[in-house]
């Protein structure tokens, strides 16, 4: 069965001076103010897209990883997962470094990053984002 996720963001003002709010609908977890300035300088308390986008990405991935794992009877224990997404002004996101620490008893280095190569290659965020270099560092714990 397909799902829908809806987040909104009421923005008022210019892109440089002004200043938005995004609400994450579906959840209901909470609202989180966005400018420029959070997303070109420093993050100064607010978000960005991009931001919100490493979270994204960073939470998938884990998922498939996680999901990779167990069915080749090697569940995590634990994955600890970054997303770095790079973001140059009049250029747009040039790339996204996904970074994975796990605990996976019974795995081997070797085997650990291949399905962590797998699970960057089809979680549906990468697959969303195929258009952008995505690039990976795994490592057991």
């Amino acid at each position: 069965m397909a799902t829908t996720r809806v987040a909104t963001t009421v923005w008022e003002g210019s892109l440089t001076e002004g200043k938005g709010v995004v609400s994450l609908v579906t959840s209901g977890v909470g609202e989180f103010p966005v400018s420029w300035a959070s997303r070109a300088e420093a993050a100064n308390g607010k978000t960005s897209p991009e931001e919100l986008i490493a979270a994204a990405h960073s939470s998938c991935f884990s998922m498939a990883l996680s999901h990779g794992l167990t069915g080749a009877g090697t569940p995590p224990t634990q994955l600890e997962t970054s997303a770095d997404v790079t973001f140059q002004p009049g250029t747009g996101i040039t790339g996204i470094h996904l970074t994975v620490k796990g605990t996976v008893p019974g795995l081997d280095e070797a085997d650990f990053v291949k399905a962590a190569e797998d699970a960057k290659a089809n979680c549906p965020v990468s697959k969303a984002l195929s258009g952008t270099t995505i690039t990976l560092t795994a490592s057991l714990a």
